[in-house]
């Protein structure tokens, strides 16, 4: 079993705790159910937002959608010109048997802009 990091991104459209609740859970819902996890194959999770989201934490929303066990680090993007607004960045370090080429990463509004040839739309 190896340790691999996944990467997932979101967007909101209003900085609302509702929409911030919403569309982390669906993110975290496509990488699992993309990659085949479990709740206990996430060993960490790092969690960035863009300044311009300031209502909820969105480690808040993953704890939420069961993952309440797992230690997670939170941050800012930094603040850099053209940077796309009111995004969610995960990247989930997971236990798994896949390769890094099995994974799939999952980007979602948005952010499906960000890395489309890491991204299947699924």
């Amino acid at each position: 079993m190896a340790v691999r990091a996944l990467r997932g991104a979101t967007t909101i459209d209003e900085d609302t705790p509702a929409q911030i609740r919403d569309r982390v859970k669906a993110l975290m819902a496509a990488l699992f159910e993309r990659n085949g996890l479990a709740n206990e194959d996430i060993v960490s999770a790092f969690v960035t937002t863009t300044a311009d989201i300031r209502s909820m934490h969105p480690a808040t929303a993953a704890r939420e959608f069961g993952l309440d066990d797992v230690a997670f680090l939170g941050a800012q993007e930094a603040t850099i010109d053209g940077t796309l607004p009111h995004c969610v960045r995960l990247l989930l370090l997971v236990e798994t048997e896949r390769s890094r080429r099995e994974l799939q990463h999952v980007f979602l509004e948005g952010a499906r802009g960000l890395r489309p040839d890491l991204a299947d739309d699924g």
